[in-house]
């Protein structure tokens, strides 16, 4: 890793996506190991007068605590880039593409990365007809931690076609990407990356008590089992980090991402799907990237002071500023 001067960074949080609560509890638990480390940190929790707020506090570095939109979706990252302050996680063009998940399948599927198939509808067209055979899965198309997700089967209670009159977790959204339903297990890889050479930390098979790994189960103490890591066999361990590496490169990542997977373990290699990847994983004290980075003898605070030295040798190798570039 390369050997920090003591920094001002400026932690970047909060927000007003839907995803406020986690992004919160990151940022918090950042800035803690942040000033552990001897760094001199600044909270934000952002709002629509962030530019002046930046501004202000002038820091050498922000680390970007936010997640879903703006500050996942490249609106933060092309705000930092105009004001020449250095900023972690991915860029601007691998937040545009990576926030959009059928921007993302358009990136990947094109070099080997296997990704359920589907098609986008209106939100509206889902009461008309289902726009898949059951069972399928609706989703936004840009939000994160399983936000707005429903799971539709012919058990459900949701009616067939969905009635109007049920209140589901789709309402909020004009468009949803219909995808077929995979069964299986939850399979999630961290990639680590210090701007020389990135590696994929491991691989976590989650176990929700009920129900599917959705907003709760992540974020909720108790309602989700994490095996790390996971009881798989070797090949589909290897694959994962395959893909999850893969998928860092193809995006262009930087410091660290995570992609998760479904896995239909009646079909072996071939029933190994990535759902997404996440280019601003959570730092929450459930996260999962701190917890294989843990299993690989990283310690927490030497995880987030390795996220902000790669934005910072960065910067320097560069000659100061940042490239826009994702």
């Amino acid at each position: 890793m390369t050997e920090l001067p003591r920094l001002h960074v400026a932690v970047l949080m909060g927000g007003w996506a839907n995803e406020r609560p986690v992004s919160l509890m990151s940022g918090e638990g950042v800035a803690k190991a942040l000033e552990a480390k001897g760094h001199t940190v600044t909270r934000i929790d952002m709002d629509r007068q962030i530019a002046a707020r930046l501004a202000d506090a002038a820091p050498d570095v922000v680390f970007n605590a936010l997640h879903g939109v703006p500050g996942e979706d490249g609106s933060v990252q092309g705000m930092l880039d105009l004001m020449g302050i250095p900023y972690t996680h991915a860029g601007l063009a691998a937040s545009v593409i990576a926030i959009d998940k059928q921007l993302t399948k358009q990136a990947l599927v094109p070099h080997g990365i296997p990704m359920p198939g589907g098609r986008i509808v209106k939100s509206a067209e889902i009461h008309q007809r289902d726009p898949l055979p059951r069972p399928y899965v609706l989703k936004p198309v840009n939000e994160g931690s399983s936000v707005g997700v429903a799971i539709v089967t012919d058990e459900s209670n949701y009616g067939n076609p969905i009635s109007r009159d049920v209140a589901g977790p789709w309402q909020d959204f004009a468009e949803l990407l219909a995808e077929p339903f995979i069964k299986g297990r939850e399979l999630t890889a961290a990639v680590l990356d210090d701007g020389k050479e990135a590696r994929a930390l491991g691989v976590t098979e989650l176990k929700p008590k009920q129900g599917f790994y959705d907003f709760d189960a992540k974020y909720t103490d108790g309602l989700t089992e994490h095996v790390c890591p996971a009881e798989i066999p070797d090949t589909i361990a290897e694959l994962c980090r395959d893909y999850a590496l893969r998928a860092h490169r193809v995006l262009r990542c930087r410091g660290t991402s995570r992609t998760d997977f479904r896995w239909d373990d009646e079909q072996g290699e071939d029933g190994l799907f990535v759902l997404e990847t996440n280019t601003q994983p959570g730092m929450t004290p459930l996260s999962l990237v701190p917890e294989q980075a843990r299993h690989c003898g990283i310690s927490y605070e030497d995880l987030v002071e390795a996220i902000v030295a790669e934005a910072w040798s960065r910067t320097n190798e560069s000659g100061g500023g940042t490239d826009g570039k994702g």
